[in-house]
């Protein structure tokens, strides 16, 4: 039997996904999130909230799995230093890094016990892959997806939200591109969703392969094209709708390539934005000349949502 590494990250709750990222890319066999808020949405069939005795905290911990035969002390303090670069965008009060070593039986499929389907918008589900017996209801449409290796399990707010501005522009038959898919699950949405060709995109090779396993899960997705590519950079394929939920500095990045290749009366979608740097994200859009049409807003994130049009009727400030 094989033994594994684990390492806990303590951390901000907003700094989750950069830091679960981070973890991936260092090689980790999974990651798992223990979060109190998580249990500020649990309810009984009744309708009536259970929360157990959990103190709620501003930090979560996110534990880590590595193969016992890489150099656990190297590595945690290259994830340390990493993580400690994050300190321009993530508040690191509260930073601890702790290790254990345990059996592969410990922990191959307990963290799979936290995440259970969830309706996350009006019309789409996220089921786990290994879920044999959920009964969706007629208007549901299922997403399915295993997070052992990929970026989070499509809940995050940001994803939600994501998924939320999909579910309002798409009208069937769209061109799509996904920057920085992750686990894939933007793209496969939008497939759900009735866009035409999506094309997914990820700097990080891990995340391609991920993302190309969970879209290989889910029915009818053969339109939806996975490479690895440096945000918008050499892209020369137009599309209707553009989403990306990546971090807020990283986003003004693409703004222009956005706007060079959204089509007229075409949408940019930018979630991921930690709410202090949403101002900046909407000012490199509009500075490359979007019009913004939706905010919204979940906790400290946002999600915006830009149109490529010379009418502004409809449009925040028309």
């Amino acid at each position: 039997m094989n033994n594994w590494n684990s390492i806990t990250v303590t951390i901000t709750r907003l700094a989750e996904e950069a830091v679960s990222a981070l973890l991936i890319e260092l090689g980790a066999g999974g990651v798992e999130i223990a979060d109190s808020a998580d249990y500020l949405t649990h309810v009984d069939v009744f309708g009536d909230e259970i929360l157990p005795e959990i103190k709620q905290s501003e930090l979560v911990e996110i534990t880590a799995y590595y193969p016992e035969n890489l150099p656990i002390v190297e590595l945690t303090a290259e994830i340390e230093q990493k993580i400690k670069r994050l300190s321009d965008f993530f508040d690191l009060t509260g930073l601890s890094i702790l290790t254990n070593n345990l059996s592969e039986t410990n922990w191959a499929d307990a963290w799979k016990k936290y995440f259970e389907p969830a309706r996350v918008t009006h019309d789409l589900t996220i089921v786990p892959s290994w879920t044999e017996d959920y009964q969706a209801q007629a208007t549901e449409k299922l997403i399915k997806l295993d997070p052992g290796m990929a970026f989070g399990t499509g809940t995050h707010p940001t994803t939600k939200m994501s998924l939320y501005a999909l579910e309002q522009i798409l009208r069937g038959g769209e061109t799509v591109i996904d920057v920085g898919t992750g686990s894939g699950v933007l793209s496969i949405a939008s497939s759900l969703l009735s866009a035409g060709e999506i094309f997914a995109y990820d700097i990080d090779e891990v995340a391609v392969r991920v993302a190309q396993e969970n879209i290989d899960l889910n029915a009818d997705t053969e339109r939806i094209y996975v490479a690895a590519n440096n945000l918008l950079e050499g892209i020369e394929q137009s599309a209707d709708v553009i989403v990306a939920n990546i971090l807020a500095d990283i986003l003004v990045l693409m703004t222009e390539d956005a706007y060079r290749l959204v089509n007229d009366e075409g949408y940019l979608i930018m979630s991921g934005i930690i709410a202090e740097k949403a101002d900046m994200v909407i000012a490199s859009a509009e500075k490359a000349g979007f019009f913004l049409e939706t905010r919204m807003i979940q906790g400290e994130w946002n999600c915006v949502i830009f149109k490529k049009t010379e009418n502004r009727s409809g449009v925040i400030g028309g």
